[in-house]
């Protein structure tokens, strides 16, 4: 259940960051100015939370979709092979936000 809603929850935030990535291209095509805002709002700490969700957002969206690939396949229906997976797509998606992150900060010091 918890996997379900999550997936949905991620879908939502994916669109989310295609309206960052949008405004981004927009600041990049507007000028200096613009650019400048959009730098300005991204590094603030309201920027990086959504920056964070956006990111866990593809991430978690991603191992879901899968899951979702094998079960269509026909693999998984067993109940504990599914709780199993469900489980490892929704804590690998936080686990792999943080590896994300932490490669960020430590190649960019």
């Amino acid at each position: 259940m918890l996997s379900s809603i999550l997936n949905r929850v991620t879908g939502v935030g994916g669109t989310v960051g295609i309206f960052v990535l949008l405004w981004w291209l927009g600041a990049l095509a507007s000028g200096p100015a613009a650019y400048a805002t959009f730098a300005w709002a991204i590094t603030s700490p309201i920027g990086w939370i959504v920056l964070v969700g956006v990111s866990w957002s593809v991430i978690a969206h991603t191992l879901t979709g899968l899951r979702h690939f094998v079960l269509d396949i026909g693999a998984g229906y067993e109940l504990q092979k599914n709780n199993l997976w469900a489980t490892i797509t929704t804590v690998g998606g936080v686990v792999l936000t943080v590896v994300f992150w932490a490669a960020f900060f430590l190649l960019h010091r």
